[in-house]
């Protein structure tokens, strides 16, 4: 029970790091996108590293205590690696590109809300009024059905996070943070847009927290499906199951770090940000697990 627990505050501590995000953006009125850039890369750096150096390793030693050679448990611990890929994969495809979740937001978007210069007349404020009517509309849209996006790719997230702590805790802490760094920008992307189109901040740091719950109920989903198989709440997982899933959920993390961190880490930065980022992530990835 207790390594359940610590493994569901390890998953409910990277999921609601999106509000962190979202007090960012409140606070620092101009968001430093470099600063993103490098924890992004960062991020990508340690999920990466982490994956092919302990987590995929991991997988093939616990389908060997299972009674398998050598040569078949890494197999089968390869397939569950890309059985996690086909995973991600399809969610990704299910969510569409405009509410892409690591998708800068133009500044020319809010500029747009800006308020008129003090001095104008009413006429031009009547203007200001239904010019930016319909941008308030769609930045809403916007904020909303990104974080409805983001509830689909945590998910994956929170299992990764989740079983990675079963399996070892010290991991499972080194995943939580990879993670938590990499939801930060994800509340930004999703309270910035709905604050400019509500200007209300308190609305927005709400649909940035809801969006990361995502990871703990998907925690709690694979937990619950578990204990069904078993017929109890607390138990000791089989090695072959914790193998296989261990495998899925370092072809989860390549994915994230690929398709989603990378991407948006040469996005947000300039020059060699996103790479300066994810050297460091797997340096102190390295160093984390040679001190542990």
């Amino acid at each position: 029970m207790e390594r359940f627990l610590i493994a569901f505050a390890l998953t409910l501590m990277a999921g609601l790091s999106t509000g962190l995000g979202a007090a960012i953006a409140f606070f620092a009125p101009k968001t430093n996108t470099r600063f993103l850039s490098v924890c992004t890369g960062l991020s990508a750096g340690v999920m990466l590293y982490v994956s092919f150096m302990e987590i995929l390793p991991e997988a093939f030693v616990q389908i060997g205590l299972a009674d398998f050679a050598e040569r078949p448990a890494a197999a089968l611990g390869t397939l569950g690696f890309f059985l996690g890929i086909a995973l991600i994969f399809l969610i990704d495809r299910l969510v569409p590109d405009a509410e892409n979740p690591h998708e800068t937001h133009a500044r020319k978007e809010y500029a747009e809300l800006r308020l008129p210069d003090p001095s104008a007349t009413p006429a031009e404020r009547r203007a200001y009024r239904r010019r930016t009517r319909q941008t308030r509309r769609r930045l809403l849209r916007m904020g909303v059905f990104t974080a409805l996006a983001i509830t689909v790719h945590n998910f994956p997230e929170g299992l990764s996070t989740f079983l990675a702590a079963l399996v070892d805790p010290h991991l499972g802490v080194v995943i939580a943070i990879a993670i938590a760094l990499h939801n930060i920008p994800e509340g930004i992307s999703v309270s910035v847009p709905i604050y400019y189109a509500t200007g209300d901040r308190r609305r927005a740091f709400v649909w940035s927290c809801l969006a990361g719950f995502a990871e703990p109920l998907g925690a709690l989903a694979l937990w619950a499906v578990l204990a069904a198989c078993h017929g109890a709440v607390f138990f000791s997982p089989p090695p072959f199951l914790l193998g296989m899933v261990s495998g899925a959920v370092a072809g989860i993390m390549v994915f994230i770090s690929l398709d989603e961190l990378l991407p948006a880490s040469r996005a947000y930065g300039k020059g060699h940000d996103s790479l300066y980022g994810l050297v460091a992530g797997m340096a102190l990835m390295a160093l984390s697990l040679l001190l542990l």
